[in-house]
């Protein structure tokens, strides 16, 4: 799905209650062509866009090509914003396909990792077949965290591009499931399954990072003197 594409989806009225918009004044300009409207759409929404492009495709000079091409789409077919949704909502959604398209053809030109070679094992009915770590508990340890989030980014940044994207805009951008398949063109059953996987991955990538600085931490044993 391309930017064009989800310029025409909106959610539903059953899904979003219509409202009065905050960005009606900003509506108004983009709609009647106002010299300063693309300004204005940069000053009031440019930061987020950005923040979530970053986070998406990982790369500052892709995030800003992807808000650039998102905003230039949102200033050229503003007509096709039918107000079923908040405009901000209507927006990162393009910003997020947007994103998604640039790190899906960027990964392409090189090999995907495969989820499958790297989550845990499981067995017929679903459940792990060896043991996962708990290490949830020390995640407000101070002497780990900068290691865990230097992992987590690491992680991320491995993941293939649906997956990566969905948890981005599920764990981070609080969107539902509904609003990021409405926004990458999948289907509700696929987003819940991309991001328990992404997730999963995460989980065991972090695990082995905490195993790793255990491991590397652990005092050394005093020599034994007979």
């Amino acid at each position: 799905m391309n930017v064009d594409t989800v310029l025409e989806l909106e959610p539903s009225p059953v899904a979003h209650r219509r409202r009065a918009d905050r960005d009606l004044d900003l509506l108004e300009a983009l709609r009647q062509h106002d010299p300063t409207a693309a300004e204005r759409l940069v000053v009031a929404y440019g930061e987020r866009a950005y923040r979530l492009a970053t986070r998406i495709t990982g790369n500052p000079q892709d995030a800003e090509e992807v808000v650039q091409d998102a905003f230039w789409a949102v200033v050229r077919k503003i007509d096709m914003f039918r107000g079923e949704s908040a405009f901000g909502s209507w927006l990162y959604r393009i910003v997020a396909n947007a994103a998604y398209q640039k790190l899906r053809g960027r990964q392409s030109r090189s090999r995907d990792l495969s989820l499958d070679e790297v989550l845990p094992s499981f067995d017929a009915n679903g459940r792990h077949v060896g043991p996962m770590d708990d290490w949830s508990a020390r995640v407000d340890d101070h002497s780990v965290q900068t290691e865990l989030r230097m992992a987590l980014t690491s992680a991320i940044d491995e993941l293939p591009p649906v997956a990566r994207t969905v948890l981005v805009l599920r764990d981070v951008e609080g969107l539902s499931n509904l609003e990021i398949a409405e926004a990458l063109g999948l289907s509700v059953p696929i987003v819940k399954s991309r991001v328990h996987r992404a997730r999963l991955f995460l989980r065991k990538q972090l695990g082995d990072a905490m195993t790793t600085l255990d491991a590397t931490t652990a005092t050394p044993c005093e020599p034994w003197i007979g």
